[in-house]
């Protein structure tokens, strides 16, 4: 079944739904099929505003295939009406957001939005672990996490996750969707210097449950180059091991549904001194090969697990003094060949048709930075 038909089979059912537990006295003027249509179109926060309407209206916005459907049509806009970009500046004490539309096409300094988090405190730091189905997972001095609905500010916390990171040690964390059993977990990893001794066993979260559960050793005692990077039902982590000046570069898979390990084949980039950066373009999952001072290729897995399908989307130029700053993994690729990239701590847009590198103004101060789009999905 595509995701199309799908998209249709869920609207049928909340039709069911809503016909269902419709009072009887109660005749809408129109079709419930023509409000379902009309409602799936709407904006969150008109969506928020529409349940107060009446009791039909209600049922119909809190269905769970509604808000799939929602979801799947805000996801699939050409014109990114529902798409947003979150931030986070330096010294992580903020959280900013803007709309996507207007980081990719608008020539004037941006407006951005200062978020009210959970938990908000200035002198508490706040960090980005990963955004999925317009759900953030976020960090609070690396220990505290939540779930959490930027949109309709619903929040939920997690339980403590037992890790106690001390010297030479720190954790990496994902966050990513189960199909499988329709459930958000979080994967939390410690990531040992070399000489250290700890506990390394990897915890896992889900939403369902509540709970964590210790899923064995990551097979890979290294450094971890960031947080897990969601595609295809699986989070990535780009693991570094050096020996003495040189470091090899492995791509580990966290399987979200059968929570187990894997590798995932590189792309065979030219030769030459070069840095990489793990990432994800739509679903699929990308890979930055940054060449200091000359360019920085960008790569995609069109067909998941596949090394041949890796294909190079575009190649970014650098810019003319780039002086210590390199590109980060991509952030998104529009369908006109807009590419949007973090370089140090500003961002750029690349217009590969074109030829041209943009800079964004206002953004000179951007440490991490998450699209995601607007949604119903509730983090409870």
């Amino acid at each position: 079944m595509t995701l199309k038909d799908e998209h249709h089979q869920q609207q049928s059912e909340t039709i069911k739904t809503a016909q269902s537990s419709e009072e009887p006295q109660s005749v809408p003027t129109l079709l419930t099929e023509i409000i379902v249509e009309i409602l799936t179109r709407l904006p969150v926060e008109s969506l928020l505003r529409c349940k107060s309407v009446c009791k039909l209206w209600r049922s119909l916005i809190s269905d769970p295939h509604f808000i799939n459907s929602h979801l799947y049509l805000s996801s699939n806009r050409n014109n990114y009406a529902n798409h947003r970009l979150i931030f986070n500046t330096v010294r992580r004490r903020y959280l900013k957001t803007c709309k996507l539309f207007n980081v990719l096409y608008d020539k004037q300094p941006l407006n951005a939005i200062e978020l009210d988090y959970p938990l908000k405190q200035l002198q508490k730091s706040v960090s980005i672990v990963g955004s999925c189905n317009g759900l953030l997972c976020i960090a609070i001095d690396e220990d505290k996490l939540f779930i959490w609905n930027p949109t309709t500010r619903r929040s939920n916390r997690l339980p403590y996750c037992g890790f106690e990171p001390g010297p030479g040690w720190y954790v990496s964390y994902g966050f990513g969707y189960d199909t499988l059993t329709d459930d958000y977990k979080v994967v939390g990893i410690p990531c040992v210097y070399p000489g250290v001794e700890c506990d390394t066993k990897v915890k896992i979260y889900s939403l369902r449950t509540g709970n964590w559960k210790e899923v064995g050793d990551f097979p890979h005692k290294s450094l971890l180059n960031d947080d897990g990077k969601f595609s295809n039902g699986a989070l990535h982590w780009a693991v570094w091991r050096y020996f003495g000046s040189s470091y090899s570069w492995t791509i580990v898979s966290v399987d979200l549904g059968n929570e187990s390990y894997g590798e995932v084949p590189q792309p065979v980039y030219d030769e030459g001194k070069k840095d990489l950066s793990l990432g994800v373009l739509g679903e699929n999952l990308s890979v930055v090969c940054v060449y200091r001072g000359k360019c920085a290729d960008v790569w995609v897995m069109k067909v998941y697990g596949e090394q041949d399908s890796w294909t190079k989307l575009v190649s970014v130029p650098y810019m003319t003094d780039p002086g210590r700053h390199q590109y980060s993994a991509p952030l998104f690729f529009s369908n006109d060949g807009k590419v949007l990239l973090r370089f140090g701590s500003k961002l750029v847009v690349y217009d590969s048709k074109n030829s041209l590198l943009l800079e964004i103004q206002n953004f000179d101060k951007c440490v991490q930075a998450y699209p995601f789009v607007e949604s119903m999905v509730s983090p409870n």
